[in-house]
């Protein structure tokens, strides 16, 4: 299980390889002519932010509020099956 600090490490290549074999997709939305994927990955909130040129990956590190990480994504988010998950 990839830690924070280890997933930061990794090249972007693996990071989107961690992301699809162990995330978890919760939520999508566009911002700004981005398409934002909020993902579950070992305890850790991921986005993946992708462009018509550019792909980039944030992390919220462990202490982060839930909610304010959630808050963009809540119209989007069906709660029952969030509080069903093992986040």
């Amino acid at each position: 299980m990839l830690e924070y600090s280890m997933f930061e490490r990794l090249p972007f290549r693996s990071q989107t390889e961690s992301l699809a074999k162990d995330g978890t997709i919760l939520a999508q939305r566009n911002y700004n002519g981005w398409e934002v994927t909020l993902y579950s990955l070992n305890g850790l909130f991921v986005e993946l932010w992708a462009g018509k040129e550019a792909q980039v990956i944030s992390t919220f590190k462990k202490s982060a509020n839930a909610v304010a990480v959630l808050d963009p994504y809540i119209e989007d988010i069906d709660v029952e099956d969030f509080m069903n998950s093992d986040i």
